[in-house]
């Protein structure tokens, strides 16, 4: 069987106003961005330089960065899905070195997929009059996606650069965008594509 991948069009050009803008940065943490990680997405080494790069753009134009942490305690039940990672308190859990966040940065820790879901996100983003939201990081058919459903079913408009996304496998890469896409109206593009004015 052979699947067809819908034709999506990615923005040449996307200018977002720095004070109402905010970049998430979903579970770039050992345990999925470094090759000796519980649950290593290969492809996601690929977008920690684009990433430090976009990271850097909203830094000086002062944007909000804000960085998620997959964080379990050792009798999650999700480990009966994935197998134990990202255990609180553990190297696994922590952001890769080469993203490491500074203390005027904002870490949510999340407890599933959904980076809103049981935490503080929506509180944080409201104080700070955020309405659009550049997500990046990985999985991108998981936590990407879900963090992006679900901001925008909050009408956080979201734009997703393709290359600062990770998946397992090219399909899951594909439906993820797809669905940002086709569902969820966001925005792709390239990180390069991004400025913060």
């Amino acid at each position: 069987m052979s699947v067809e991948v819908p034709a999506i069009k990615l923005a040449d050009n996307v200018v977002l106003e720095s004070k109402s803008t905010a970049l998430i940065i979903v579970d770039m943490q050992n345990d999925f961005s470094h090759p000796k990680g519980k649950l290593f997405v290969p492809k996601s080494i690929e977008t920690i330089p684009v990433i430090k790069t976009l990271i850097e753009k909203a830094r000086r134009k002062k944007v909000l960065v804000i960085f998620t942490q997959d964080w379990h305690m050792k009798n999650d039940p999700e480990f009966a899905i994935w197998g134990e990672h990202a255990i609180q308190n553990t190297w696994g859990a922590e952001i890769v070195e080469e993203l490491k966040p500074l203390e005027s940065d904002v870490i949510i820790r999340k407890l599933r997929y959904d980076a809103f879901y049981g935490s503080s996100l929506d509180h944080i983003l409201r104080l700070n009059a955020i309405k659009n939201l550049v997500i990046t990081g990985t999985v991108a058919n998981i936590c990407v996606l879900h963090t992006a459903g679900s901001a925008a079913l909050r009408w956080y408009k979201v734009i997703v650069p393709v290359d600062a996304i990770s998946a397992l496998t090219d399909f899951d890469y594909y439906s993820a965008l797809r669905q940002i896409d086709f569902l969820y109206k966001g925005i792709l593009t390239k990180a390069s594509n991004i400025d913060f004015v």
